[in-house]
């Protein structure tokens, strides 16, 4: 069998622009390099075969993985506009722009552990994902061991964090867990609902998601950032209190939240 060309959709060539045009300094150079590397495209593009084929969940390939990072970038910004500083720069070890390149590395690998299965994917993941980080980052840091490392083992937690299983500490890890649980939007489930037509256990899940209309992140009000999860009806509900809560509830981020619901026709609850 002759082997497959990894090409790009429309939508992730789209998303990549997107994407380069938020980032500078080595988290843009992280990206760049992530976005164009053959092995990743496999790996993201394998993980989304499994879960929507296989296991016939929602999207966890390269679209989605770029969603997260985009998400991730947009809550960093906004922490950084309110004056917050991210953990490795709090501690001293690193700058902001290091703190972004970790986040960009851990979002554009996060789910590749789904390409072996879902049960500790974010774990199998990890070990998938270190000989990459291994090789893009010392193409981005060079000899500079010391921060290599540090961007490496925050990328890391951001990838072994991603589910709300592991207790992570950092802010940028945080920012990956909250980020993965607000691509929730109605596009995510839907190759997974036209392939599956048959009722079975945990379709909650694809239908819940079909409802979420648009995800907005922007200034809070109180906080300095504010989630508006806007959604046609109210079983896009089981989205925010049964995944997205309990992901921002074991994120570091979760102090600078605020999280409201918006269902068509309905007043707007706030969570947080």
């Amino acid at each position: 069998m002759a082997p497959r060309t990894a090409t790009k959709s429309p939508k992730e060539a789209a998303l990549d622009r997107k994407i380069l045009q938020m980032l500078d300094g080595k988290a843009r150079a992280t990206a760049e390099i992530l976005l164009e590397d053959p092995e990743v495209k496999c790996l993201q593009d394998y993980s989304n075969t499994v879960s929507i084929k296989r296991l016939g969940f929602n999207d966890h390939g390269p679209v989605h993985m770029r969603k997260v990072l985009l998400n991730a970038i947009a809550m960093c910004d906004l922490l950084a506009k309110a004056g917050v500083p991210l953990t490795l720069e709090r501690e001293g070890v690193a700058t902001p722009d290091d703190s972004r390149a970790a986040i960009a590395a851990a979002a554009l690998v996060h789910d590749v552990g789904m390409s072996v299965g879902r049960e500790r994917h974010e774990f199998v993941g990890a070990l998938l994902a270190l000989g990459i980080l291994d090789r893009v980052l010392g193409r981005v840091y060079g000899d500079d061991l010391e921060r290599r490392l540090v961007v490496r083992s925050t990328a890391i937690e951001g990838i072994v964090g991603h589910m709300g299983t592991q207790k992570i500490h950092s802010l940028e890890a945080g920012l990956i867990l909250v980020a993965d649980g607000l691509d929730m939007e109605k596009g995510r489930a839907r190759i997974p609902l036209m392939i599956n037509t048959e009722s079975r256990v945990g379709d909650i899940h694809k239908h819940s998601a079909a409802a979420i209309e648009r995800v907005r992140i922007a200034r809070g009000a109180e906080k300095p950032i504010k989630i508006t999860v806007e959604m046609s009806s109210s079983v896009g509900i089981f989205q925010i209190e049964e995944v997205l809560f309990v992901k921002i509830d074991a994120s570091p981020a979760k102090p600078y939240l605020e999280l409201y619901a918006a269902i068509e026709g309905a007043e707007v609850k706030r969570y947080l």
